[in-house]
């Protein structure tokens, strides 16, 4: 699955992670109902630092398109609250 962090770029990562990330996109869907500010801003720092970790950068050029698309890592609460769906930022 290929995955953008917004003004970062594309990674492309494997299924098999996605119960890790699903664990805490729960954690931060959790934080943001309840305007947990700082806890939303930890979930937020690992669940990118769990994607660039996991997940094998593409190269700038490349425009491949994202099936999965997360904030950056300066997205207020408000803003990720926008982008929040029903299952939260990771579909599953």
């Amino acid at each position: 699955m290929i995955v953008r962090i917004m003004g970062e770029g594309q990674v492309k990562l494997d299924d098999a992670h996605f119960a890790e990330l699903n664990e805490l996109d729960d954690e931060l869907l959790a934080e943001v109902e309840g305007g947990d500010e700082a806890g939303f801003r930890r979930t937020l720092s690992t669940l990118l630092d769990a994607v660039r970790r996991l997940g094998a950068p593409l190269p700038d050029d490349a425009l491949e398109p994202s099936e999965l698309i997360l904030p950056s890592p300066e997205a207020t609460l408000e803003e990720v609250r926008e982008l929040l769906g029903d299952e939260g930022l990771i579909p599953g």
